[in-house]
């Protein structure tokens, strides 16, 4: 029995689906430790494994973009989340930097595919923002138990409770396939008409934006615990901070799906990214635990609310889905180049220049999505 297309259960299957190949970008704090903490990897090389595993996701939600008109997603899906397992599986026995670099690039590949065929599917259901919205409910409050949780397991029982950790969540997502339904690709332009011209200008402007807020974000969220380390704070402090703020962040998500599109995107849009420039500036004076605590709260909060529209922006230009999964391209690069960036410029500990950088690129990414979030705003 499938559930049905658009309902509540359909969108959180749905963000299952579009979160299993990149699940691991939701307790990125975790992962970077656990790489330091049980395989002694470098901050450059533990940065490397996750902007090799980024990238690779990068390339293939960019493949969606070009297959997803042609394939049976469905299929596709069986076996890419199988795939996923394996080498997770596979994971938990490497202990070099270069073969796990390389093995998490391939993971990437297949993850990013994945997600690209999901970003396609919630563009073919009605109010994508909302389900967007279910899909960063599902990731934060996932993401906040994987990071209160594995960096205290890590020296416990090893590196593999972390792959272990994501090889749950892909099984829990392949038991979840079967019930959704097959989501054709609807015409909506009447018969005898053209097609309207996707604005290629805008497009580019919000793929852009969607770079910069995710690079900025996740440059700063991989090496967040080694920020709280140079400023004294404890591990047991850090990882429960991080946690809690994964699950505040769900507010974000659940205005957005309580709000939708009532009062525009131009000034949710620019109340939100603004809102995480000055709380990113703020973890200059992260020695305050409070300070800590309450920053990590907001960027979450609004890190889960400014996604879901600039998403639904990419996903209004083009109800086919191959614009939200040139979104879904657009993110995993930023998500990459955020950690890979960190990681050159870090040198010893020079978290300073890491959260001025941030602060810089998201104050630009608010500039730069005016437009394409204006043009939607008149057309409504």
């Amino acid at each position: 029995m499938k559930v049905a297309s658009d309902s509540v259960l359909a969108r959180i299957f749905l963000s299952f689906l579009t979160t299993a190949g990149i699940f691991y970008i939701n307790i990125m704090p975790a992962v970077i430790n656990g790489l330091k903490e049980g395989l002694l990897f470098s901050n450059q090389d533990a940065g490397f494994v996750s902007s090799a595993n980024l990238y690779g996701a990068a390339a293939g939600a960019l493949f969606a973009v070009f297959i997803i008109k042609k394939i049976d997603w469905k299929q596709w899906s069986y076996k890419l989340l199988v795939a996923l397992i394996i080498i997770d599986l596979c994971c938990v026995y490497i202990e070099t930097p270069t073969i796990m670099i390389l093995i998490r690039a391939v993971h990437g590949l297949i993850g990013g595919l994945l997600v690209g065929i999901g970003f396609s599917i919630i563009s073919r259901t009605t109010e994508p923002d909302k389900t967007f919205g279910y899909l960063l409910l599902i990731q934060f409050g996932l993401g906040g138990l994987g990071i209160m949780l594995i960096p205290g397991l890590v020296p416990v029982y090893g590196i593999g409770i972390l792959f272990l950790s994501l090889v749950s969540f892909t099984v829990v997502t392949l038991v979840m396939l079967p019930f959704l339904g097959d989501y054709p690709i609807v015409n909506t332009v009447e018969e005898g008409t053209e097609t309207p011209a996707i604005k290629k200008g805008p497009l580019a402007l919000n793929l852009f934006a969607i770079f910069l807020f995710q690079a900025a974000n996740m440059g700063l969220f991989a090496y967040m615990i080694g920020l709280g380390e140079v400023e004294g704070l404890s591990l047991e402090f850090m990882s429960r901070s991080l946690g809690l703020a994964s699950w505040v962040a769900l507010i974000g998500t659940i205005v957005v799906i309580y709000l939708g599109t009532k009062y525009g995107r131009t000034k949710p849009l620019l109340i939100g990214i603004l809102t995480t420039a000055a709380c990113s500036w703020a973890l200059h004076y992260s020695e305050s635990g409070q300070v800590f605590m309450i920053a990590n709260f907001i960027i979450g909060i609004t890190w889960a609310y400014v996604l879901p529209y600039v998403f639904g922006i990419c996903s209004e230009l083009d109800k086919a889905g191959q614009m939200a999964a040139l979104g879904g391209f657009a993110s995993k690069m930023g998500l990459a180049s955020g950690p890979m960036i960190a990681a050159l410029l870090l040198g010893e500990d020079n978290y300073s220049l890491i959260i001025n950088i941030a602060t810089i690129a998201l104050i630009l990414c608010a500039a730069v999505v005016i437009i394409p979030a204006q043009l939607l705003d008149k057309e409504k």
